[in-house]
């Protein structure tokens, strides 16, 4: 029987894998200099978890079960924030604020798989929990942007679309929103990328804007301003007072002070439709807007509370390693083969043939081994060691040390890999040359 990997999940062979870590480590440096430390959770929730976050509507994009003869309904984690917030509210009362955690679990939706989605993913999230004001949010957006900065992106590459979900409110309710149709409205911002200008259009009409207000509306969801000017010009676009921004120009000052200026622009157009977000909301984009989104993410400050602890205030975000990797792959931040990425042996040991040669080659090598080095050993003897010296070069190894007869007199032959030179050694000399 032949077998090939679910639909949407992928196999990390050794290449594959060294990429994707590439990926994690810049995510975990990022983290862990901000000062945000690791957690995890359980692969699987109770279902409730997630409905009592999302509704019941989340059920179908679950990958969901009943284990037999059991009674609870559980689910594969879609995503890390209920987790997050059941852990915070399970211990309130003994974790010091704030609480900056970070994560690298792996996800799975029961969607159906495109560019940049797939039902097993990796994410990056980050949460910063007990602090609130625009410092903190500009700081949890530092985090994101210093990630990207360790991959090789910048300014000129993508584009953090910041948006405030109250300041959007107070826009769609002075342009006739009623206060019950809020949400709708917050719900086609979401979705105006992905349906055609007509759509929108009668779908902004049916939420009660019309004629001249309709017009404002769509100028200012679709007008982007760098943080280089003063996000006024929304409300000049929308016909609206400046004060109804206020909170957009107070994040204009803490992402300056925060040294993020180039890297942000203002649109009100990103809402981020998952109704528990509260405030500050952000959308990381590759800058052609050729693919999703890289990250997302805002303020929650009630969702610790849905879940049985305290009111407490929250930012965070999540990136998926998807849509980066393909990000990376065409700015050419990835190699294309990963092997490059591999660790670089120490030294590959090769035993020439010869019985003395062949017995002192374990024990050279846990030697070196014990050292701290990193060594990798032939597992076949020959006298042709041209093929041998082959395979220590496809896995890129500094050195290669060839054990023969003179062995018995302490001797071992090294060859450097990258010069081509090779010379004679006493064994005991080796390891430091070995460590320089």
């Amino acid at each position: 029987m032949k077998f090939q990997a679910p639909k949407g999940t992928r196999d990390f062979y050794p290449a594959e894998m060294a990429v994707r870590r590439r990926i994690e480590r810049a995510w975990r440096d990022a983290s862990i200099a901000f000062g945000f430390d690791e957690v995890d959770g359980p692969t699987f929730e109770h279902l409730e978890l997630y409905t009592a976050k999302s509704g019941e509507g989340i059920v179908n994009e679950l990958f969901s079960f009943r284990r037999a003869g059991g009674e609870d309904d559980y689910a594969l984690r879609p995503e890390f924030t209920p987790t997050l917030a059941r852990m915070v509210a399970a211990r309130a009362a003994q974790l010091p604020m704030p609480v900056k955690w970070f994560a690298v679990p792996n996800f799975f939706r029961a969607e159906r798989p495109q560019r940049g989605r797939l039902r097993e993913f990796f994410q990056w999230n980050v949460d910063l929990l007990g602090a609130e004001g625009p410092a903190v949010d500009a700081e949890v957006i530092g985090v994101a942007v210093s990630s990207l900065e360790r991959l090789g992106l910048t300014a000129k590459d993508v584009r953090v679309k910041i948006s405030h979900r109250v300041a959007a409110a107070k826009l769609v309710r002075a342009l006739g929103v009623a206060e019950d149709k809020v949400a709708g409205a917050f719900e086609l911002l979401d979705r105006r990328d992905k349906m055609a200008p007509d759509e929108f259009t009668q779908r902004a009409a049916a939420l009660g804007l019309g004629g001249d207000a309709l017009a404002r509306f769509e100028g200012a969801v679709r007008t982007r301003v760098p943080m280089s000017e003063d996000p006024a010009k929304l409300a000049a676009v929308a016909g609206i007072p400046a004060e109804d921004l206020a909170e957009l120009a107070a994040l204009r000052g803490a992402i300056a002070a925060a040294g993020l200026a180039e890297w942000c622009e203002f649109d009100l157009g990103i809402v981020r439709g998952l109704a528990y977000y509260t405030g500050t909301v952000f959308e990381i984009h590759e800058a052609s807007g050729g693919e999703r989104a890289i990250a997302g993410g805002g303020r929650y400050d009630g969702l610790v509370e849905l879940f049985g602890g305290p009111k407490t205030p929250a930012m965070g975000f999540g990136m998926g390693d998807v849509v980066l990797g393909l990000v990376l792959a065409d700015r050419g931040l990835l190699p294309k083969d990963g092997a490059e990425l591999l660790p670089r042996p120490d030294a590959f040991v090769i035993s020439g043939g010869d019985p003395a040669a062949e017995a002192e080659l374990p024990r050279l090598v846990a030697a070196l081994r014990k050292a701290g080095l990193h060594v990798r050993h032939s597992y076949k003897a020959t006298r042709n060691v041209g093929k041998l010296l082959g395979d220590a070069s496809k896995q890129r190894s500094r050195f290669a040390v060839i054990l023969g007869a003179e062995i018995a007199q302490g001797s071992v032959q090294v060859k450097d890999l990258a010069s081509g030179e090779q010379r004679a050694m006493a064994v005991g000399d080796l390891l430091p040359m070995l460590l320089r």
